[in-house]
Order: C-alpha cells, then structure tokens, then sequence
C-alpha cells in the first residue's frame, strides 16, 4: 500500500571531490560528524530511511507540514552545519588537505511531496516508489551553487508565502524525468552564513600563571612530523614519562577542547587541548589540567630542512603557597620532562608522514 510523505533530502556537496582528492580517514571522520549533526538537527519528526553516502533521505508519512516549517527545518540544519565547519576550522590542529578543506564544504536540501512505500530488511526501513526516483533525481541540476533550497510545485504551488524571510529570491525550473517534467522553485541559502561566527576560543590566561619548568630538545625531523609525535594522544604512552595510557574522551579529529584522560601508576589526569596556532616555520600548542592548575605549553620551531627544536614549558598557578609547595618536587618533574625528551626521539624517527615533506 502506497503512502504519501514529504521526502527531505540534505546533501553536502564537494564530498566526490573531498574524498577521491583528500586524505580518507580524516574526510570519512568529517562527512560522518557533518551526517550526524543534520540527524541532531531535525525537529519535525522527520525519520531516516538511510544514509547515502553524503546525503541522508529523511521522509514524514502524512499531511507535509507547512512550508514555513519545513524552512524552519532547513535553515536549524543548514546553521548547525555551517556552524559546525566554521567552529572545527577555528579549533582544527590538522594540516591535512581533507582538513582544511573541510571549510569548502557546502549543503543543499532538496524537498518533495510524493507517493512512496516501504519494506523491511531486518532493522532496515527502505522506501521504494516513483517519487523517491524523483527526489535522487533532482539532486543533479543545473542550479549555480551548492546552497540552495529546492521545493516541488506540489509542496509550494503558488508564490512563496510572505512570512518566509525577504532576502529569499526564488528561481522557477524544471527537471525533466522519466515520469515526466518536474516543476520547482529554489532560494540560495548563502544568506544564512552572514550570521555564523566563530566561537570564543579558549583562553590559557597564562599571566595568571608561573613558568617553573623549560625544557628544550631538537630533532632530525620536520616539523609536521614532530608535531604528529608530540601532540597525538595516541603516541603519548610511548614517550611521556609515567604515562601508561592515554584515553580520548571525544573520538573526534584533535582540535581546541578535546579532553583526554591521562592514566598514571598512581592516579589519573584529565587533560584539554587550550591552545594552538600553526605556521610552516613554528607551531604552538598547550594542554591544561582539567582543575586549571598547570599548563603545558609546547613550541615547535623550524631550525633547518628536516631539523626542529622542541621547546616545553611548564606553568602553574601564581601564588607563594603553591610554588613553594613545587619547589619540593621541581627536580623529579625536570628530570622527567628531560627523559620524555629523549624518549620522543627514537619515536619520532619511526614516525612516517607524507605531508611533512612540504613544509621541510
């Protein structure tokens, strides 16, 4: 038996080129928090029947809601999207091309009103139906951009209603199917990007703190893969002094506020990125207790082709108490910086990572 149902379809659009040109493990990690960001967005009851690749095919069985609140639900979607990516290019610590090129990505959203019905694979739900060709097929046009909303002349038959926002211009086309020609109108939604603004980042407020240990090391590497070796969590344990293991709390690509749990012989830290900055010649980047009571500053700096100086400076709280307190294990704490200094090497010169070589 046949239902009908709004089909809602987000696509994010440059996946093809971001993936066959980018790194894939980081481009896979991105395109999947971007899917799961449009299903925590969806506040119509919208139900997911897959997952296709860089698109999700929402549907609704029924009466469409209006179209002021099916645009309601493209514009919470595309918001969280572009929020998302501004935020990871602001926090992001990789330099892989997927990475940076992640602020390239754009969404458009494609609904229709149609004739559909479905079947079950075990906990699958597919929809099968003439119209469900008819949506896939609208996703490939002729439409400038990749920011638009597009809408079928069964869900918006006459002008757009006045209360969907002014700065809307709508365009009239028609897409030519095998059932036959398709009417419908689109709006860019670039508009929307205006209002997007990175979030604050974190701040060390360093003056507040008092450097008691420096340390510095160079090494016969580059510095992207120095940086790989001291700043991934997951080469910690092989180089840290005392670190046993290393927990990520967020399994997400390293950027600011990633939390880890640092597990120790007698105890464990929780730890967050809360800092960084990156140029070819020099890279910065701090880690701070959770209990905002010390900070790790690390400095990478480009000394030659294939040789970088690693500097790292410890910080804790200003106060007489609390550096006196220090004083009393200042020397075990050195010693155990320098040793992870000379562990990091024999790591370091394990480490293989292709794009290093553009910045030696």
């Amino acid at each position: 038996m046949e239902n009908k149902g709004l089909l809602f379809i987000p696509d994010i659009s440059g996946f093809t080129r971001f993936v066959n040109e980018t790194e894939i493990d980081h481009s896979r990690i991105i395109i999947q928090e971007l899917l799961e960001i449009l299903i925590n967005a969806n506040k119509i009851g919208l139900e997911i029947s897959e997952i296709e690749g860089d698109a999700i095919l929402f549907y609704r069985s029924g009466n469409s809601p209006r179209v002021e609140d099916i645009y309601r639900q493209v514009e919470q979607m595309f918001c969280d999207f572009h929020r998302h990516i501004v935020a990871y290019e602001h926090r992001r610590f990789c330099q892989c091309e997927a990475c940076k090129s992640a602020i390239n990505l754009t969404l458009k959203v494609i609904t229709h009103y149609g004739e559909f019905t479905d079947y079950q694979v075990r906990n699958f739900r597919k929809l099968i139906g003439k119209d469900i060709i008819v949506a896939h097929q609208l996703l490939k046009n002729d439409i400038p951009q990749h920011e638009y909303w597009l809408v079928t002349q069964n869900l918006l038959p006459e002008n757009p209603p006045e209360s969907l926002p002014q700065w809307m211009e709508w365009n009239t086309s028609t897409k030519q199917t095998e059932s036959g020609d398709v009417p419908f109108k689109y709006t860019q939604l670039s508009q929307l990007k205006k209002d997007i603004r990175p979030e604050s980042l974190p701040d060390i407020n360093l003056p507040s703190k008092a450097k008691v240990i420096s340390v510095s090391r160079e090494y016969e590497a580059g510095i992207i893969t120095l940086f790989h070796g001291a700043g991934n969590y997951g080469y910690r344990n092989r180089w840290q002094e005392g670190v046993e293991t290393v927990e990520e709390l967020h399994h997400i690509l390293p950027r600011l506020g990633v939390k880890c749990r640092f597990v120790f012989e007698k105890g464990e830290q929780i730890v967050y990125a809360s800092s960084y900055s990156f140029h070819p010649e020099k890279i910065q980047f701090s880690e701070t207790n959770e209990t905002e009571r010390s900070v790790t500053c690390f400095t990478l700096e480009k000394i030659a082709k294939g040789r970088t100086k690693l500097t790292i400076d410890y910080y804790i709280n200003k106060g007489l108490f609390t550096q006196f307190l220090f004083n009393f294990q200042k020397k075990k704490k050195l010693a155990s910086f320098n040793k992870s200094l000379d562990n990091l090497g024999p790591l370091v010169k394990s480490l293989n990572i292709p794009s290093q070589a553009i910045y030696d």
